[in-house]
């Protein structure tokens, strides 16, 4: 079992990962760094005054057109997958499953799509699309985005060759089912055939038709509503978490379910292998990631088995001490199933242990295995929300990172 003292030291405070190579993270100094290293004390003193003054501008801008400034609204529910906070403007992130194109929704609940083949950028709003809590494009279709909001599930519709920077409402479909609110995570199939909703307070998952807009409810007693749906790439089965201490795994030929009660408390993370045969999680309370394995076999597994440990660990630097370790926030397992990506809580209360990314390298056989790889670490402040592998990067596994900065870091999948 894999454990964060195997790890190699985080980087000390002014280094930042760069990128992997020969199965080892590249640093560098971060800008921030060298300002202090080599510039001298009166272009700093001057260059602060200049952005002062540019800040007074734009404030001063603003009071002429505050059409241009954003309204912060209220957060997302407490269940959502990923926690946020004023001070964070990034609500969810998606990537498209096929090409260079993704998704951001932002504080105001505004949506903004980036394509790298085009300079143009849609924005997405509507009158409903309020407390977006999760995004997800569909498979095998260039245009449809899924977004879960407060009170029902928008399906836009935007034409990837449109120059139109503002789509009209119209284009959304509207996807709404009583007592079915808030939307809080959505999933598609594989296939895309099907997208699956659902709510902390509706005990029942919604499967949709979305062509049709109708839907069918699958619900079972016990664990109340359902935190987090996630489908396997294989598309033969679905995770569903609850806010108790016991997640369902549903097998989607026959729409069967296994039902897995956790020790200490909720399913927090989970994410699938690539070819759907074995899931990775981990539970709110415990230091610990999970795994079950699942085959064509009558019976399935019968226990989940501990693959990492994440207990906090304290290493010792010029800096002075890091300590990392705890809860995971979020897992994410690179399309080729050679990296996986841990978000790990840091301590609010402690400087020394802010929250990092633990990378590790997974192999599959003749065993499953976990091995070290290292620590992610942005500049100073930039501290991580939100992790998502590149569905279909050609040179490895490419790490999108989200915090106060946007970051792409790419890591190598040879493993040695």
């Amino acid at each position: 079992m894999c454990s964060l003292a195997l790890f190699p030291p985080p980087l000390p405070s002014g280094q930042v990962t760069l990128y992997e190579a020969n199965n080892e993270l590249v640093s560098g100094g971060s800008p921030d760094c060298y300002e202090k290293q080599v510039m001298p004390k009166w272009l700093t003193v001057s260059s602060g005054c200049v952005l002062a003054l540019l800040r007074w501008m734009s404030s001063f801008h603003g009071s002429l057109f505050p059409h241009l400034t954003v309204n912060i609204t209220a957060s997302i529910p407490h269940f959502v997958f990923l926690s946020f906070s004023k001070s964070f403007a990034v609500r969810s992130f998606a990537w498209h499953p096929h090409t260079d194109k993704f998704a951001v929704a932002l504080l105001d609940d505004s949506i903004k799509i980036y394509n790298s083949r085009s300079a143009t950028a849609p924005t997405l709003k509507h009158r409903l699309q309020r407390n977006v809590s999760a995004m997800q494009w569909k498979p095998l279709c260039a245009s449809a985005l899924a977004v879960a909001c407060h009170t029902c599930l928008l399906v836009w519709h935007v034409d990837p060759t449109s120059l139109s920077t503002r789509p009209s409402s119209g284009c959304a479909q509207v996807l709404s089912h009583p007592g079915h609110s808030p939307v809080t995570s959505i999933a598609w199939s594989p296939s895309g055939s099907l997208l699956v909703s659902a709510s902390p307070v509706d005990t029942a998952m919604m499967v949709w038709d979305v062509a049709a807009e109708n839907c069918v409810p699958l619900q079972r007693v016990g664990g109340g509503g359902v935190t987090n749906v996630s489908w396997s790439p294989d598309g033969s089965r679905l995770l569903a978490a609850t806010p108790s201490a016991l997640f369902r795994v549903w097998e989607t030929r026959m729409w069967t379910c296994e039902r897995w009660p956790c020790l200490k408390g909720r399913c927090q993370s989970g994410c699938w292998s690539p070819d759907g045969s074995r899931l990775l999680f981990s539970v709110q309370g415990e230091m610990v990631i999970y795994a079950l394995t699942f085959s064509d076999m009558t019976g399935g597994p019968k226990s989940a088995a501990v693959v990492a440990d994440l207990s906090e660990t304290t290493f010792s630097g010029t800096g002075g001490e890091i300590t990392v370790g705890g809860e995971v926030q979020s897992l994410a397992w690179d399309p080729s199933g050679e990296r996986l990506a841990v978000l790990l809580k840091g301590n609010a209360e402690s400087s020394g242990h802010s929250a990092i990314i633990a990378v590790f390298k997974t192999r599959s056989s003749p065993v499953f295995e976990l091995l070290p790889c290292g620590f992610v670490r942005g500049e100073a402040g930039a501290e991580p929300r939100l992790i998502q592998f590149h569905p279909h990067f050609q040179h490895g596994a490419l790490l999108t990172v989200v915090s106060a900065f946007f970051v792409e870091l790419p890591l190598s999948t040879s493993l040695a």
